[in-house]
């Protein structure tokens, strides 16, 4: 039961994470905020925007599916990965750099998803 909470898990968090990484790219592209034309047809013409729905969506249904056969208490702090590989995800995807002080906090919570595991 374990195993398969983690591995559910850990697919719900890449979810999270890929609509996360496609809304900021979609942003990037869109134009400049405004209640125009404009702003509207780049909202509604851009693929990675409909791309993060999707992962949100995919990744609410399987939380759904989580919440139902797992129990709470250890089935919520597992979606604290996506704080993990959310950093990854900027590390990979926006070449941003993470300091030690990053990694001990990644470190700190890949730990009490261990512990909660247990």
């Amino acid at each position: 039961m374990l195993n398969s909470l983690i591995v559910k898990a850990i697919v719900q968090c890449v979810l999270l994470v890929s609509g996360q990484v496609f809304l900021k790219i979609a942003l990037q592209r869109m134009e400049p905020f405004g209640w125009n034309m404009a702003f509207f047809r780049s909202v509604l013409l851009n693929w990675q925007f409909a791309l993060c729905g999707a992962c949100y969506a995919a990744g609410s249904l399987l939380w759904l599916h989580i919440v139902k056969h797992y129990p709470f208490s250890m089935a919520y702090p597992m979606i604290s990965l996506s704080y993990v590989l959310g950093m990854v995800a900027a590390i990979i995807f926006f070449h941003e750099t993470v300091d030690w002080v990053k990694w001990m906090g990644v470190a700190f919570i890949v730990l009490g998803c261990f512990l909660i595991a247990k």
